[in-house]
């Protein structure tokens, strides 16, 4: 029986509760094997500076410490050049053959699915699973919803890291926001304090 892993890209910037709750339920729901957390090196839709690959590496290691059917991949923050999501998934099925990949994703980004890099593509090689957001109801692009695609359902927490990043900032609390571990991190390393951006 092939192996059922899940595909969880993200900046991370930071991982927050949301985040571990959804990787969580879909380790539940989809029966998976494993969660394998991919931190962006280069999101070519992110226009802000984001922190260093080794900050959001660490602050996924430590948030996901506890589980260990979570496991880091460093496949994105190693390799030069834009991180596109096929190329990932690609590698991904060269190196574990015969197993069956789902791709973890948000609504906002499904939304935005059409922009993706071959996405008629990568929907052929993954088996999606939507986070909905409280409240989102966007649907997806015309061309994605006639795409033949499977897709499941997973809820989603409404924090953002955005709002934490504005928190930080401002010097208010966020730790109830993120992993224990997480919030040591961002404090030990005085990570956001600096202008924030959106």
């Amino acid at each position: 029986m092939s192996r059922r892993v899940g595909v969880f890209g993200g900046s991370f910037d930071p991982v927050h509760d949301a985040h571990v709750a959804l990787a969580e339920a879909a380790l539940a729901e989809l029966r998976l094997d494993e969660v394998r957390w991919i931190p962006a090196g280069q999101p070519w839709q992110k226009t802000r500076e984001m922190s260093t690959a080794a900050h959001r590496v660490a602050m996924v290691q430590a948030a996901i410490a506890h589980e260990p059917r979570f496991v880091l991949d460093r496949i994105e923050v190693d390799r030069p050049g834009p991180s596109f999501t096929l190329d990932t998934v690609r590698a991904l099925a060269a190196m574990h053959p015969g197993t069956q990949w789902f791709l973890l994703i948000g609504q906002d980004q499904y939304t935005g699915l059409h922009s993706w890099r071959d996405w008629q593509t990568l929907l052929g090689l993954v088996v999606l699973a939507v986070a909905n957001r409280p409240g989102e109801t966007r649907e997806p692009h015309p061309d994605v919803q006639h795409f033949p695609h499977r897709m499941v359902p997973l809820p989603m927490l409404d924090i953002s890291s955005t709002d934490i990043r504005r928190r930080a900032h401002e010097g208010a609390d966020f730790s109830p926001l993120v992993p224990p571990a997480v919030a040591r991190y961002i404090e030990t390393h005085g990570l956001y304090r600096s202008p924030v951006r959106s």
